[in-house]
């Protein structure tokens, strides 16, 4: 089996009722979606996808992934995608960095590999540990009572884990939100607060003494992992780290220092589902838990979180988090990734379990092979 042909797609994803917003990310009204379709001379067609948020949230961009996705491309044409490690070492000398690029054909390399084995990708990743897992709700940036009014009703929906974006705001604002929504939160539900690298040591620390009664983490609260080494010693509130997780070498270095107490991890942040398998192996070893989620995308970026998040022990998962409440149309409409009363299905089908539906993409804007 060759590789034989690649088309690359772009596609927009409006957010549905309006905005999204993070603390560094500003008001989203519409995500830039780059889709990968990897043709084998045997027929099978797999699928990847990355959808960064926008151009502030991290240094990829929509436009700068697919120009790296255009580099790589060509690197692949006439190689077997079954030999991933292979075809990753092809894209690494086609391309130094560029993990979100790098991540979608990964992904659709394991969609390939899952419908010549006719297996499901998390079972070739280690095997589903269970066929539903957790998701959890994330609110964009809003008001103290819209936040506890979001909390009560996603709550009420059955999502296990709320997280309340601050940041971006003066602090006393952040501080009443996330004690108004600590009040409507039932007993069990887990509270992340994520403030997207927008506060300061100082503003850390205010929040972690003046909420000392109340219990959740801060994801991702400050800019770099200098300030999270000395942030840590002066709080009494765990740390998670998201942004800075920016590849194996990074998460290995946040282990080996103990400068977290568990993650919120990205698929093609980290470069694909190939890494993401790795780095779950090692927050077993250390016991941290860990979300398996994406900074957006539709039903195959989905689909690959759910993949790997049904993998992970039950005592370790925080969660899938998807951007399936924000999109209004599914890229399969028979298949598509939901959430239902909090949980996702892992989807039944070989590969991904997603199969996009004919036109869905628009023509590529380009293709190789």
């Amino acid at each position: 089996m060759r590789i034989s042909e690649i088309h690359v797609y772009q596609k927009d994803l409006p957010v549905k009722g309006g905005s999204y917003r993070t603390a560094k990310s500003g008001d989203l009204y519409t995500l830039d979606a780059t889709i990968v379709e990897v043709i084998t001379d045997t027929g099978i067609k797999g699928y990847g996808e990355t959808v960064p948020l926008g151009p502030t949230y991290q240094p990829e961009f929509p436009a700068g992934a697919r120009a790296a996705i255009f580099q790589i491309a060509p690197s692949l044409i006439g190689r077997d995608p079954l030999q991933i490690e292979s075809c990753r070492t092809a894209m690494d000398n086609a391309l130094n960095g560029f993990n979100g690029a790098k991540a979608a054909f990964d992904i659709a390399l394991w969609d390939i590999s899952g419908k010549a084995y006719g297996a499901r990708v998390c079972d070739l990743l280690g095997g589903a540990v269970r066929e539903s897992v957790p998701s959890y709700y994330a609110s964009g940036i809003v008001s103290p009572d819209e936040a506890a009014r979001i909390a009560r009703e996603k709550t009420a929906e059955g999502y296990p884990r709320i997280q309340l974006k601050v940041g971006g705001r003066p602090i006393d604002v952040d501080i009443e939100a996330i004690r108004k929504v600590a009040e409507v939160l039932p007993s069990g539900v887990r509270f992340a607060v994520d403030a997207n690298r927008g506060w300061n040591v100082r503003d850390i620390m205010f929040v972690s003494n003046q909420c000392r009664d109340i219990n959740f983490i801060m994801e991702q609260p400050l800019n770099s992992l200098e300030e999270v080494a000395i942030a840590r010693k002066l709080i009494s509130h765990p740390i998670y780290i998201d942004e800075m997780s920016t590849g194996l070498d990074a998460v290995v270095r946040v282990i080996g220092e103990g400068m977290a107490d568990g993650f919120g991890l990205k698929v093609t942040r980290l470069g694909g589902l190939s890494v993401m398998r790795t780095v779950r192996d090692l927050c077993a070893l250390r016991s941290l838990p860990h979300t398996c989620d994406d900074s957006w995308g539709g039903d195959i970026i989905a689909a690959a979180c759910v993949a790997i998040g049904a993998t992970v022990r039950p005592e370790l998962s925080e969660g899938v988090w998807l951007a399936a409440p924000y999109i209004a149309e599914h890229y399969d409409s028979k298949n598509g990734i939901n959430i239902e009363n909090g949980w996702i299905k892992v989807p039944e089908g070989p590969g991904l379990g997603i199969v996009p539906d004919e036109g869905v993409f628009g023509a590529p804007v380009q293709s190789f092979g």
